[in-house]
């Protein structure tokens, strides 16, 4: 939740308008507005922060806290925020140790859990959330040429969230076509993970040699070295390729999708 969506719920709780908070910090009804939308450029001054702090009784240097982080560049806030998620998470074993009546063999399960040991992954830490990267379209339909504009692993114009994720080269690319409708529609984001295994029926993200184009299909791996990329629609015609042509194939894991109103 941003800081204005939060600014605004807190002020709903207390049953203020705009207009009334506009009064109490002296601070105008549209700027106060532009906030709440997200709309303003910059976060607001700390002097603004402390008085809505006071006003709608949010814990004392909360909000300034909020704003200070959403200032951050992007790949630092992501660290800092993976660091207090385990700082959390360390801080609940100590809790565990020190109040709780636990076996010496259950406080080293959880020891092995944190530190990864029992699962190298550590999947079964719970994250803030990896900032993954936008980096393109994808055609749900006909192959496209495949243009990543040039960013480094990682890079990209846009991001988003994706809490329970821990694939450093995972990415995500906007749906473009209705070939893999019903599942999928235009305008959904799909999350692909290079580290997923891919199995046969799974959606994925497939990169083609020569030419260079990508296509979002089902995959079936078939005899003689093939693969069959299927559309969902049963509109659009499969396109079966030998394996040479693929040089990437990588399984969807996360969607977003717009909710109509």
């Amino acid at each position: 939740m941003s800081l204005g969506q939060i600014i605004r719920e807190y002020r709903e709780k207390k049953r203020m308008t705009l207009d009334e908070v506009s009064r109490r910090t002296g601070y105008s009804k549209p700027y106060l507005s532009t906030i709440e939308t997200g709309r303003v450029k910059n976060p607001p001054a700390d002097e603004l922060l402390v008085k809505l702090e006071t006003i709608l009784e949010f814990n004392p240097g909360g909000l300034t806290h909020i704003a200070h982080l959403e200032k951050l560049p992007a790949d630092v806030r992501e660290a800092y925020e993976t660091s207090q998620a385990e700082v959390s998470q360390w801080r609940a074993l100590v809790h565990q140790i020190v109040n709780e009546s636990k076996s010496p063999d259950e406080l080293a399960a959880k020891y092995r859990e944190l530190v990864g040991e029992s699962q190298p992954n550590a999947e079964s830490v719970h994250i803030a959330g990896k900032l993954v990267p936008v980096i393109n379209a994808v055609m749900a339909g006909y192959p496209v040429e495949f243009d990543d504009k040039g960013y480094p692993p990682g890079g990209a114009d846009d991001y988003v969230r994706c809490p329970d994720l821990h694939d450093s080269n995972s990415f995500a690319v906007r749906v473009v076509g209705d070939s893999m409708e019903p599942k999928y529609y235009e305008g959904d984001i799909i999350i692909f993970s290079p580290a997923a295994e891919v199995s046969n029926g799974d959606d994925c993200f497939v990169r083609m040699t020569d030419p260079h184009e990508t296509t979002f299909k089902q995959v079936f791996f078939e005899d003689e070295g093939r693969i069959r990329l299927q559309p969902r629609n049963n509109n659009y015609a499969p396109l079966t390729l030998p394996r040479e042509k693929i040089n990437g194939l990588w399984r969807a894991v996360i969607r977003y999708e717009r909710l109509n109103d």
